[in-house]
């Protein structure tokens, strides 16, 4: 990770002028082969399905290769690539953690001069102004566009109706912690094999440090003050890390630490939990009978908020954004804007069913009658994209942007030290003090290598 964290920061590799091997400019019969790497969540594999059934025929002079990755590997092998100019990849699936600083460094392209070149039919068909704007500005650097959201979420609470029916509770629909916790305690049941909340425990700053991010920020927390100096083990952190700690350690899933979402997702869905805070995108996995036992019983509720709703809940989006030295700009301008058109998630829904629709990218699909009668959580899912709060994520005053991340390139590696940290005390290897004191020199170490640079 030092070396990744190491090319995320070093703009100067841009302007060097790295010859890359660049990728293969043909496959047989001449077509142009786009290489694309993706992270394997439900809804990229259902894209390299449909392309392979839609795209390629309707391009028959495009083929599209899929580099498919589990998230904690896809982040430091494409960012090695882009960073050094290799040349394996032509798309890249990023977040909007790391498009602006992507597109600072150089290493993807300014989409918005081929936005612009579009002909008339084709901007009608694609319909960028029915783009989430929130969503849409977090993938923009100097008022340019440099990706766009394959699916995008925010967090928010889902639970099991027919244990809460049964433990006789009730779920609000704007929820605290202290509330979370106390219909954890009741539904509780490891006896019969029933977790009162799932949350990811496993270490990594997509993992762990999502959902707890957002506990700190509400809990009135930060990760830095305005004059970048660590605030990890204040009260409301330890606070707020505490509580997530009891809340797995009491009433969570057997091994928390090592949880990450999927098999959070699969308990769930299985029924072995009442409770799963994490992303509204996952709520779409939670209503298809052919991937959950659940489905048609599920309860929704906005992100739990403690002392203030500011970054109570995230923003993020997985996106397609095109490397800057991709030798088939066209084509693969044409693919990312097919994968992320209306006529896509019509497909998709027609396709795997409308609950399964990649959410959170287009106000239209929020307004489709196949899409809401399928997705009883698309209101909760639009609303809580549309507050979230990157640009004022906590009670006190910042200097970063980010929900569940600091906007700064050597977050990548920082945010997967806490987590490690985080995880240790989770598994009750450390206590919350010594996890907190950690992270803070952890923290200390990176402000001080910066002092000369700056953020």
């Amino acid at each position: 990770m030092k070396k990744v964290l190491a090319l995320m920061g070093a703009t100067s590799l841009v302007g060097m002028g790295l010859a890359g091997c660049g990728t293969s400019t043909s496959g047989s019969g001449g077509k142009v082969v786009l290489t694309v790497a993706t992270v394997n969540n439900s809804q990229m594999v259902q894209m390299e399905q449909l392309t392979k059934k839609v795209f390629e025929k309707k391009y028959p002079n495009i083929q599209v290769k899929f580099d498919t990755l589990p998230e904690n590997q896809l982040r430091p092998k494409i960012t090695e690539d882009v960073a050094t100019n290799s040349g394996q990849f032509d798309l890249v699936t990023i977040g909007n953690y790391e498009t602006p600083i992507w597109a600072k460094n150089g290493w993807i392209t300014n989409l918005t001069p081929k936005f612009n070149a579009m002909s008339a039919n084709a901007k009608a068909s694609y319909k960028y102004s029915d783009l989430i704007k929130p969503v849409m500005q977090s993938l923009q650097y100097n008022h340019s566009t440099y990706a766009v959201p394959f699916y995008a979420e925010s967090s928010m609470i889902m639970y099991n109706k027919a244990i809460f029916k049964k433990d006789h509770l009730v779920m609000p629909l704007h929820p605290t912690w202290a509330q979370i916790q106390t219909l954890a305690r009741k539904a509780n049941n490891p006896s019969q094999g029933i977790a009162g909340i799932v949350l990811r425990g496993q270490s990594g700053w997509g993992m762990n440090l999502a959902p707890l991010d957002t506990v700190i920020n509400t809990f009135g927390g930060r990760w830095f003050n305005r004059h970048w100096q660590p605030r990890l083990t204040s009260p409301a952190v330890n606070q707020a890390v505490s509580f997530y700690t009891n809340l797995l350690q009491k009433y969570g899933e057997p091994s928390p630490a090592t949880t990450g979402w999927q098999t959070a997702l699969s308990l769930m869905s299985h029924g072995k939990a009442a409770m799963y805070y994490d992303a509204t995108s996952e709520a779409g996995v939670l209503e298809t009978p052919s991937q959950s036992s659940i489905a048609g019983n599920v309860g929704f509720a906005y992100a739990p908020v403690a002392k203030t709703s500011h970054g109570s809940h995230w923003l993020w989006s997985w996106a397609l954004a095109m490397v800057k030295n991709s030798p088939h700009p066209n084509a693969a301008f044409k693919f990312m804007t097919w994968a992320t058109s209306p006529q896509y998630l019509t497909l998709a829904g027609k396709t795997f069913g409308w609950a399964n629709v990649p959410p959170g990218t287009r106000y239209s699909i929020y307004s489709n009658p196949h899409y809401q009668k399928a997705a009883p959580f698309a209101h909760i899912t639009l609303k809580s994209i549309d507050t979230a709060t990157p640009d004022s994520p906590t009670l006190k005053p910042v200097p970063y942007t980010g929900v569940q991340f600091v906007e700064i390139p050597q977050f990548s590696t920082l945010g997967d030290q806490v987590s490690q940290d985080v995880s240790s005390a989770i598994a009750g290897r450390i206590s919350v003090k010594s996890a907190l004191q950690q992270a803070q020199q952890q923290a200390k170490t990176l402000v001080n290598a910066q002092n000369t640079k700056g953020f």
